[in-house]
């Protein structure tokens, strides 16, 4: 499986490649928007983190060093989102923290109204159902699926995830695939063993981190849409095909996918920090899908950009 260190390797992005995130201050108002008078948009998928690890420590999979940039917190994310009027933001659980979801819990809090999330659960540990319940009291909307061919084949004989799927079909919980492209085959056969729970498939399954569409791969996404509970992220540009601004060779793919899933399936989203390091920047990924795609109707932006993100994460 491609992890996340490797994800962000193949879209030219290394430590040694980053320079400043460019911030400006949390002072920064929606008058500073080119686009004031336009509505409030929400970003589907955003990692924070902080470099206070005495209170919230890291897994034992990962070190200081590892924490690149050093830090994302909220505030450093509203310094980017606020300008171009995005004032939701779901947040998805950073793999430093492994299964303590306590500092994306404690963002959650502080900023009531703000934030959904989407947590990480062991489901190899007994009481799954009732960890699933006790995080959605606290604004828990989904649960993040590491997969690939091989983690995915197996799911249909794991007694913990047969219970997540299951009991998420009951608590309107999402199952969110950071899936890779050969996983799609098996990924089809949960949804169709579980058609009444939501899935959410992020960063377009990963299609183009190569370079180029794979559009057998692309055929395999889009046969998810016979299924009415799957949506996809349109998400992660700076990774995926050219990997440069506008990122427009993306709408093709994009087009495929608003023809075979409709708008109202899919939605933007920045996968920030990784959006505004090295060579790119907020501004250019919300861009893509709110001025730069001719066959977006206006009414597929405000699906995209705003109402599928409401409808599945608030």
């Amino acid at each position: 499986m491609i992890s996340r260190r490797e994800f962000i390797h193949t879209a030219t992005v290394s430590g040694s490649m980053i320079g400043t995130l460019g911030l400006g201050t949390l002072g920064e108002t929606f008058a500073t928007s080119a686009h004031q008078n336009e509505p409030e948009w929400i970003d589907a998928h955003v990692h924070v983190w902080t470099p206070d690890t005495k209170k919230y420590p890291l897994s034992d999979a990962y070190k200081v060093s590892d924490m690149v940039p050093t830090s994302f917190t909220p505030e450093e994310l509203f310094a980017h989102c606020k300008p171009q009027r995005v004032t939701k933001i779901v947040l998805i659980q950073m793999s430093f923290y492994g299964f303590d979801n306590q500092y994306m819990l404690d963002c959650m809090e502080k900023h009531q109204g703000v934030f959904s999330g989407v947590a990480i659960v062991d489901e190899n540990k007994p009481g799954l159902k009732r960890t699933m319940s006790s995080l959605a009291k606290k604004g828990v909307r989904g649960f993040r699926l590491y997969t690939d061919r091989d983690k995915a084949s197996k799911w249909k004989d794991s007694v913990g995830m047969k219970e997540m799927w299951s009991h998420a079909a009951e608590s309107g919980q999402s199952m969110c695939l950071l899936a890779n492209p050969d996983a799609l085959p098996f990924v089809n056969s949960m949804c169709e063993q579980y058609p009444k729970t939501r899935v959410v498939v992020d960063h377009f399954a990963r299609i183009g981190v190569s370079g180029s569409i794979d559009n057998a791969a692309l055929d395999d996404l889009c046969r998810l849409s016979k299924y009415d509970n799957v949506f996809v992220k349109t998400s992660a540009f700076y990774a995926l095909g050219q990997k440069k601004a506008s990122y427009k060779d993306l709408g093709p793919m994009i087009q495929r996918l608003v023809s075979e899933f409709g708008a109202q399936r899919l939605m933007w989203a920045s996968d920030c920090p990784y959006q505004v390091i090295e060579g790119h920047n907020y501004a250019d990924s919300i861009g893509l899908i709110r001025d730069q795609l001719d066959f977006l109707s206006p009414e597929d932006k405000q699906w995209m950009l705003r109402k599928t993100a409401d409808r599945v994460f608030f």
